[in-house]
């Protein structure tokens, strides 16, 4: 729906599958659909026709937004705790010390800075130990050093969780450092328009190589990615 009341077609013929343990990220221009894309994915936009079909069994499907959502009259670690189902008791002191959160546990929100409550997003995600987590520009708005450390950590909780994940963003080298493949979305309405390998090892994803890389991405799909 757009802002004057009519019906605006915002996605059409969009369709991939994501493979098990896989990281993806889905990139294209801001307001093309990518976070739509995720909202019809976890169930809360159901205006749409078409399917979404999940792995069979109890699939835990987890979302970490642009805002952390803390509640802020909750600890750090309530904060996290209250994201476990019932009764469930892991020990996710593991999670807090990967993501440098052991000092910080009886904090507010309030007392925390974004990325540091970026982090806390995250340690709530994994407690929960998803088969599917779905991830929206996350790092966006952080200064470098902060997102850089952050990509670092989810990267590492990824490898450890053997989680698929499915990340939104429009920053294309965020994208290349951290994913398996791109999916690369644009139009209007919007469609997938590129299916893209990184075929580069994780640790020589910097320098040269990830330039060449970017540069070729860039000439090869110039209408959908900027570097």
């Amino acid at each position: 729906m757009s802002v004057d009341g009519e019906e605006s077609e915002i996605l059409r013929d969009l369709a991939f599958t994501l493979q098990a343990g896989t990281f993806t990220c889905l990139i294209g221009p801001s307001g093309c659909g990518k976070t739509t894309t995720l909202r019809i994915l976890l169930g809360l936009d159901h205006d749409f026709s078409g399917t979404v079909t999940m792995p069979a069994g109890d699939v835990r499907t987890v979302a970490v937004f642009q805002e952390p959502r803390l509640l802020p009259w909750r600890t750090v670690e309530q904060n996290v705790r209250l994201a476990l189902p019932p009764g469930a008791t892991p020990d996710i002191q593991p999670l807090f010390t990967t993501l440098g959160l052991q000092a910080m546990l009886d904090r507010y929100p309030s007392e925390l800075s974004l990325g540091l409550e970026r982090r806390v997003a995250l340690a709530r995600a994994f407690a929960v130990m998803p088969d599917v987590l779905l991830l929206d520009e996350p790092f966006v708005s952080l200064d470098e050093h902060t997102a850089e450390r952050l990509r670092e950590l989810l990267v590492e909780l990824w490898q450890r969780h053997a989680v698929t994940v499915l990340m939104v963003t429009h920053n294309v080298r965020e994208a290349v450092q951290l994913a398996d493949r791109l999916l690369l979305m644009n139009g209007r309405p919007a469609k997938i328009v590129g299916d893209v390998a990184v075929p580069m090892e994780r640790s020589k994803r910097s320098g040269v190589r990830l330039q060449q890389f970017l540069d070729e991405l860039t000439r090869n799909h110039a209408q959908t990615v900027r570097a």
